[in-house]
């Protein structure tokens, strides 16, 4: 791929926010490719140039659709710099605009708030507007003629729903949500996460960047080391990885014989999830949709990470944890199990994260290599290369690790 690529060309029709001679290297094979240059952890103009190009411009899980189950059900979101109101209408369907009042700018309800109306009100000088976004009422403003162009109402935004989870493009110009996600819908549709239930969240704040996060989860070289916990469940080489056809990366791991789940015990409290075969349920899939959406599909439950990208070195992360109905209503289910052991990894993991973050802040910092164990990291590394260089979000190369058996190809593997 790098030996393709004009340097001079691209310097002259796209603005990368790094100089491209660094990040060819990230674009050779594995067993030659090198690791991102620390700018990309670190510098301030780059972490702007990527909320405008790899989060407004692109898909991002903006949480589940359960927070919006009821006509008039309204929460407001942040992506990148922008502002997105999404609102359940009268006719069940989901819709996004642009959280801004079309009187004076102020924003129709607090980032990070929901509630419950028939209409949509602007809490500062009450302009009123439907839940399709028309606008219905202005206060005192009699004067406004029929033409005007705040009767077209509130500013619509690109939003989709996808098994259970909303999805946002602030800048509109995405391709199609069914193109960016390509193959994984039926990978993940196998569990069918719409049909599960909140079980319980928890939020974290890293002080690391958000591509270090994503690529700790993207690779288990690193588990002999500090998780002793999951290498008694999983054994840590037994990964394969999946060809995407969107903007995604991941694969499997398999279950030690004895282990019924990801827990400290390896035992299941919960029951499996309706519909999965023998070999899935001996299974676990990791997944991580372009930009910062990453997807855990257990036997018996789904954990998600959720980042949202603060500075160039400071990550929020929210993490759910989905289970069965029929587990979460019988009286002695405790999600605990589940929960408390993906903790006490993602705790080890931080922490790994944040000596990363300040090695590659470090005037010592050289791209590395990567092995093999870190196929997934080096895929989705030529996406965020690639697309620094493109302009935007990139698709992966193919793996090096694939799936060799026939009944998992073109389904959990290949």
């Amino acid at each position: 791929m790098s030996e393709t690529i004009d340097i001079s060309v691209l310097k002259s029709t796209w603005s990368s926010p790094l100089d491209p001679a660094a990040l060819l290297p990230v674009l050779a094979p594995i067993g030659q490719a090198r690791t991102l240059p620390a700018e990309a952890y670190t510098s301030a103009e780059v972490h702007r140039w990527e909320l405008a190009n790899f989060f407004e411009g692109s898909w991002v899980c903006a949480g589940r659709s359960s927070v919006l189950e009821r006509s008039g059900d309204q929460t407001a979101v942040r992506v990148g710099t922008e502002g997105i109101l999404l609102v359940r209408d009268a006719d069940g369907a989901l819709r996004g605009f642009y959280n801004v009042c079309r009187h004076r700018g102020h924003e129709l309800l607090e980032c990070g708030a929901t509630t419950n109306r028939r209409g949509i009100v602007c809490p500062y000088h009450a302009w009123a507007y439907g839940l399709d976004g028309r606008l219905r009422g202005a206060p005192r403003f009699r004067h406004l003629t029929s033409t005007d162009p705040v009767h077209e109402g509130l500013l619509p935004a690109a939003v989709s729903e996808w098994h259970g989870w909303l999805f946002v493009n602030p800048s509109g110009a995405a391709p199609p949500f069914a193109q960016h996600v390509g193959n994984l819908d039926e990978l993940v549709g196998a569990h069918r996460p719409e049909q599960l239930v909140l079980g319980a969240t928890h939020h974290y704040e890293v002080a690391a960047n958000w591509k270090i996060v994503v690529e700790n989860y993207h690779e288990c070289y690193h588990c002999t080391s500090i998780h002793p916990e999951l290498c008694r469940v999983t054994p840590p080489s037994s990964g394969d990885s999946s060809v995407p056809t969107g903007l995604w990366v991941g694969g499997s791991m398999d279950l030690m014989p004895h282990a019924k789940t990801m827990s400290i015990s390896g035992e299941s409290q919960g029951v499996f999830l309706p519909g999965l075969d023998e070999g899935s349920r001996r299974q676990v899939f990791y997944y991580g949709m372009f930009p910062t959406f990453l997807i855990s599909l257990h036997p018996d439950y789904v954990l998600t990470h959720r980042l949202e990208p603060l500075t160039p070195d400071r990550t929020r992360i929210e993490c759910q944890w989905l289970f069965p109905a029929e587990a979460m209503e019988r009286p002695d289910f405790d999600p605990s199990y589940a929960v408390e052991f993906w903790d006490l990894t993602n705790r080890q993991d931080w922490q790994a994260c944040e000596s990363v973050q300040r090695g590659v802040a470090s005037r010592g910092y050289r791209q590395g290599p990567l092995a093999i164990e870190e196929d997934n990291v080096h895929q989705f590394q030529t996406m965020v290369a690639g697309g620094y260089l493109q302009g935007g979000p990139a698709r992966p190369v193919a793996p090096a690790r694939r799936a060799t058996s026939p009944s998992v190809e073109g389904s959990f593997g290949d």
